[in-house]
């Protein structure tokens, strides 16, 4: 039977505090068990329920644990809405942090992307989307090249864009009470609809290499 989510119990705080730093193996083997259950798996129970809201969130992953203690003390997951497009969550100690992004491109798709950039129809949605996307409190960040690429010219109006290799808007959604209860569920949700338009432009125009 699949777990309802029920938020993340406090007491996961306190296995991810345990393994702050550099944890011996031995920390790590002591508190795998807990973590697992305390942390990872109310990542599993959150994402099957925010997938049961919207079919589009099916296809997801949350990470196990790699050699890098970082892994251990951050909980990540994804939901792949696209070839390289993809929602990500972080769990840890700040809290959870939400990021919807568009990065480690397929050879043809920083093409694909810059063409739909300088189409003046695509390319005015785009800058429409990413401006109201910062001014809900997301940083937008990815790959920019220092230069103007080849083809475009210098002082085309939509630069600032043709320049990215890679799109990413993220934010930390807090580390408030409702991170143990339900309503995270909802907060995800919530996140996703914020970055909803930005990834669905990037899955009509980016979402095959070429």
């Amino acid at each position: 039977m699949r777990a309802q989510f029920i938020g993340w119990p406090e007491k996961a705080m306190d296995v991810l505090w345990q393994l702050q730093g550099e944890p011996t193996h031995a920390t790590r083997e002591r508190y795998r068990a807990d973590r697992e259950r305390l942390v990872r798996q109310p990542m599993i129970a959150l994402l099957n329920e925010v997938a049961d809201t919207d079919p589009r969130y099916e296809d997801f992953s949350v990470w196990r644990y790699r050699t890098d203690s970082w892994w251990w003390q951050h909980q990540g997951a994804v939901i792949r809405l696209g070839r390289k497009i993809e929602i990500g969550l972080r769990f840890s100690l700040d809290g959870l942090r939400i990021q919807g992004a568009w990065w480690y491109p397929d050879p043809g798709q920083v093409d694909m992307f810059r063409k739909a950039v300088a189409s003046e129809g695509s390319g005015r949605e785009l800058s429409a989307i990413v401006e109201d996307v910062r001014k809900k409190g997301y940083d937008i960040s990815g790959d920019v090249m220092k230069r103007p690429p080849r083809g475009y010219p210098t002082d085309h109006p939509r630069m600032s864009l043709l320049r990215h290799r890679s799109l990413i808007a993220a934010r930390p959604l807090g580390c408030e009470e409702w991170l143990h209860t339900p309503e995270a569920v909802d907060r995800v949700l919530s996140a996703a609809a914020d970055l909803d338009a930005l990834l669905m432009w990037l899955v009509r125009h980016v979402k095959r290499a070429a």
